[in-house]
């Protein structure tokens, strides 16, 4: 790989320019139509069999599920997940409709993709994400119980970042990408 493709410069400005703030603003309440497009561009993500095996629960300050979702989040999380604008559950479908399939292999792949894609709108809307698992997964599903076949993955805040991201973003290299899975180089 050349030097260039490990430049961040010439990554779009929304992959760039992404960051996951540990502060956000409390006054950066997110509105309907706010939500709706976030969760329109998870809509439109790919997934195997077009299958769309994702679902949210969202929660903004002031409703009553965001007050069910703060007392499961951990310490580390709690400390500014809880002024975001919005707290977003995610779920995967794990079982196959109409299937001899118990599992799905692709679920949790086809919600991380369609979060990807909700995040890049919402840095496109000017928002920031920042993804965590930071929670009491089995007492959230006990008190969220999702329908059977379905299970809860993650959590994202969304919101407007109070913090400036960081001037230097220590990432792996390309070419780690490329080498770090395998004992001896591909063929």
């Amino acid at each position: 790989m050349s030097p260039d493709s490990e430049r961040p410069d010439r990554l779009h400005p929304l992959l760039a320019d992404r960051f996951s703030p540990y502060e956000f603003d409390p006054s950066g309440l997110i509105d309907d139509p706010t939500l709706h497009l976030l969760l329109e561009a998870a809509r439109w993500t790919p997934s195997a069999g077009n299958s769309q095996p994702w679902g949210f629960l969202p929660a903004r300050p002031g409703e009553p599920d965001h007050m069910r979702l703060l007392p499961h989040l951990a310490p580390s999380s709690s400390r500014w997940a809880k002024d975001a604008g919005l707290l977003l559950v995610t779920l995967a479908r794990r079982h196959v409709d109409d299937s001899t399939l118990l599992y799905s292999e692709f679920a949790d792949y086809d919600l991380g993709q369609a979060v990807a894609h909700l995040s890049i709108q919402a840095q496109a809307m000017g928002l920031a994400t920042h993804q965590f698992r930071a929670f009491d997964l089995e007492a959230l599903t006990e008190e969220l119980r999702p329908n059977p076949g379905w299970a809860i993955v993650s959590m994202l805040a969304i919101g407007r970042a109070a913090d400036e991201p960081p001037v230097v973003r220590e990432r792996r290299t390309a070419t780690d990408l490329c080498t770090a899975p395998w004992s001896t180089p591909a063929a």
